[in-house]
């Protein structure tokens, strides 16, 4: 397939040069150059498409697709909603925005964009599959597994709907169909960094850890950036009782990522194991700062002010705890 991209690009620019205002060249560039990977030419592309007809929707569309790539999420919303603007037909627009919404865990909105990007065209497999994402997020697995159900019979081999639902399949503690899911999507794009991440995590719950730590060691090399596969493979360090190379991952993760919480209360935990109360205290009210519904930080807060002595202030985080559920 990127031989078919490099193809249309080099048709593309081949025509550009003979006529610098064929929007056409630059949109079909842009499209080849998302599917590569070079998000920064892409948007360059589509904003000169945009330049040249500042009223074709799928430009803005596609554009935000790209800023959301990037994670750049302001003008990626600020880009789907001028294509609603400009065309509120827009399927494509409203698939686009459910999944920038999923990114930044605006669930509801998530379900809202999907809903009607499915109202306009029942048969857009990726609105399925952003619908499916946003119902396992919120606990919701088997309304997700139907969604990435649909999506797959859409369109048979669509990968990320194979990896999603291994996902449902997991938080639903089936880690052997979590584990066919993610073999099959990793069968139909061998590159696809969330699979192998996904069959970590489920060979770990398994108790298959020599599997899990080669799963998470390949999603790292697939992609260099992925946070969630730098706190599965330091989780697995931990368990093994290699706490200086889980801390290592967890730091790494918070380098990519300084918002995440999963991270801190994962520091928190090493610390608290190793008898270091005040370092497992910050680390946890570090992720309760970055979301104040954490129950876990705050139980395990919770222990370590109780380690500390600070009884008044360790019934007080149980309490919180319990509030939430927990």
């Amino acid at each position: 397939m990127q031989d078919e991209y490099d193809r249309i690009i080099s048709e593309c620019t081949n025509t550009i040069e003979k006529n610098p205002r064929d929007e056409q060249s630059y949109f079909n560039r842009g499209f080849a150059n998302f599917h590569k990977g070079e998000y920064n030419k892409a948007i360059n592309d589509y904003s000169k498409t945009i330049e040249l007809n500042p009223k074709l929707a799928q430009a803005y569309s596609n554009r935000g697709l790209a800023y959301n790539k990037k994670g750049d999420y302001v003008k990626a919303l600020a880009d789907y909603n001028k294509a609603i603007e400009l065309d509120p037909t827009c399927a494509a627009a409203y698939t686009n925005r459910g999944i920038t919404y999923n990114n930044i865990g605006a669930y509801d909105k998530a379900l809202a964009n999907c809903n009607k990007a499915i109202e306009l065209d029942p048969t857009i497999a990726l609105a399925y599959n952003n619908r499916g994402i946003a119902y396992n997020e919120i606990g919701k697995q088997d309304l997700a597994i139907l969604q990435f159900n649909k999506a797959i019979e859409l369109e048979p081999t669509f990968a990320e709907a194979y990896g999603n639902r291994g996902k449902a399949y997991a938080r639903k503690g089936q880690y052997d169909k979590a584990i066919t899911d993610s073999n099959k999507a990793i069968d139909l794009a061998p590159k696809l960094a969330d699979a192998y991440n996904n069959r970590g995590a489920a060979n770990m719950d398994k108790g298959e850890r020599s599997k899990a730590i080669t799963d998470f060691n390949k999603a790292i090399e697939l992609n260099p950036k992925f946070v969630l596969a730098y706190i599965n493979r330091g989780m697995y360090h931990s368990h093994k009782g290699d706490y200086v190379t889980a801390i290592a991952d967890f730091h790494k993760a918070i380098e990519l990522n300084p918002k995440h919480a999963v991270a801190y209360l994962s520091l928190g935990n090493i610390h608290n194991r190793n008898g270091d109360y005040s370092k497992a205290i910050l680390n946890y009210s570090k992720a309760i700062g970055i979301n104040p519904r954490y129950a876990m930080a705050y139980h395990n807060r919770g222990i370590a002010y109780e380690k500390k002595g600070d009884i008044g202030k360790a019934n007080n985080d149980f309490g919180k705890a319990k509030e939430m559920g927990l």
